[in-house]
């Protein structure tokens, strides 16, 4: 079992499963939701994700067609995202962990889009888009 929570702790939620995969995310939409060059996500089963505390202060935003991006309207975390298109899964900020968890991102995503000042120094794969 994963536990992990917004910065103001009023949101709590856990997963009981495993992470997927986990992705450094270089697009525009990311670095601006996140405040930070990526943002690294893991996909997570929908039927394995849930709030249990906090809910109510979840909010959406739809930053593209299609794509919601949940958030604390209290403290602004950046929580998950997810596509309609796409029922079965969402995608979770990592940041927000609680729980220790040993990962390694298998790769660099949308990097024809980062940020000029940002550099990228290890050796996971990069894709200019989504693979």
């Amino acid at each position: 079992m994963l536990k992990g929570s917004c910065l103001c702790n009023a949101i709590q939620y856990e997963i009981e499963g495993e992470l997927g995969p986990t992705m450094m995310c270089h697009c525009s939409k990311c670095r601006k939701a996140n405040g930070s060059a990526y943002a690294i996500n893991a996909a997570v089963k929908t039927d394995q994700f849930r709030f249990f505390k906090g809910q109510e202060l979840v909010s959406e935003f739809e930053s593209s067609p299609g794509v919601f991006r949940s958030f604390c309207k209290q403290c602004g975390s950046p929580l998950l995202s997810r596509r309609p298109s796409q029922p079965d899964i969402v995608r979770l900020r990592i940041g927000t962990l609680d729980t220790p968890v040993d990962i390694k991102p298998l790769a660099h995503i949308f990097v024809g889009s980062k940020a000029s000042w940002d550099e990228i120094h290890d050796d996971i794969p990069q894709y200019d888009e989504r693979p």
